[in-house]
């Protein structure tokens, strides 16, 4: 019986040692993720519902940051300052989402299927990388001189004889912000379509084939499918991003286009931290709901 009991305490040591170094392991990553993110969302909370006048923050409980974001909401005849902001920083978002998919899985098709060498592979993933290169600010600058009144654009356009006079709506327009956008971020949607295509069996897209499946049956029944956990997580990526840019909207929008993300920095640059506070936890209420639908239509933890 106590050779059992000694067996039994052994056996358990071995255990209790990997539980330990387990926990060893992830508690660096657990500090890092408390620190940098859990740390600061709590104070945003608790920052949102303090006070504050024009020389300082107020440490007292108050829902007047919260109310001040949904004013004039409750009337049935007139959309509020809020929901206009909304609507237009989530049209923008699903603009800008159908765009870098179409975008994004094209180009992950063409390098997963049609790039056979793993070098070419390599080598156009680093193409796609050159606009990271430079900064964003540099980024958005560089359309300026195309899409301005007397830029290349409207000078080419003009020299063909397509147009009269110059577009005004190329640069500081929904249409400028749209571009940069999709010119900032189409990478993000490229990664994981294509990390999902490259784990799809090719037997599979042979198989559909010898079965008499048209190349867009294949891509439609095959590829699509196996590749939803990529498009989720891209469209996360993207749809988060965009939500709350500001720098993009200013720069591309000439300060005249309104966001929820530009609101913020708006209110931060005046030291209305608090109210700036509110409208960031909204902010990130409104992105978690649209992430747990995206999640309610792919379990990511389960496809990867």
């Amino acid at each position: 019986m106590a050779s059992i009991e000694y067996l039994t305490r052994a056996e358990d040591k071995p255990v209790r040692h990997r539980r330990v170094s387990a926990w060893l392991q992830a508690t660096p990553l657990t500090l890092t993720f408390a620190l940098f993110f859990i740390v600061p969302l709590v104070i945003t909370l608790v920052v949102s519902f303090w006070d504050f006048n024009e020389y300082q923050i107020i440490p007292a409980f108050t829902l007047k940051n919260y109310a001040a974001i949904f004013d004039g909401c409750s009337s049935m005849t007139d959309m509020c300052v809020t929901f206009k902001t909304y609507l237009s920083t989530i049209r923008f978002c699903a603009i800008v989402w159908a765009v870098t998919l179409v975008l994004g899985f094209a180009i992950a098709y063409f390098l997963a299927f049609h790039v056979r060498s793993t070098a070419m592979q390599t080598v156009l993933f680093l193409v796609c990388t050159i606009p990271f290169w430079t900064s964003n600010v540099i980024r958005m600058i560089s359309w300026i001189p195309l899409l301005g009144r007397n830029g290349l654009v409207n000078q080419a356009l003009i020299g063909a004889h397509l147009i009269d006079q110059p577009l005004e709506w190329l640069l500081y327009s929904n249409f400028s912000v749209t571009l940069a956008f999709v010119h900032l971020y189409t990478f993000f949607m490229i990664v994981p379509i294509f990390n999902a295509m490259m784990r799809i069996d090719r037997s599979l897209l042979e198989a559909a084939r010898d079965a008499g499946a048209s190349g867009w049956q294949v891509v439609r029944e095959v590829v699509v499918p196996l590749s939803k956990t990529g498009i989720v997580i891209g469209s996360i990526f993207v749809i988060t991003i965009v939500m709350g840019d500001f720098l993009t909207v200013g720069v591309m929008g000439g300060q005249q286009i309104a966001s929820v993300g530009k609101i913020i920095q708006v209110q931060t640059g005046y030291l209305q931290f608090p109210a700036a506070a509110a409208n960031a936890v909204v902010l990130l209420a409104v992105v978690l709901m649209i992430v747990w639908g995206l999640t309610r239509v792919v379990d990511i933890r389960k496809e990867l």
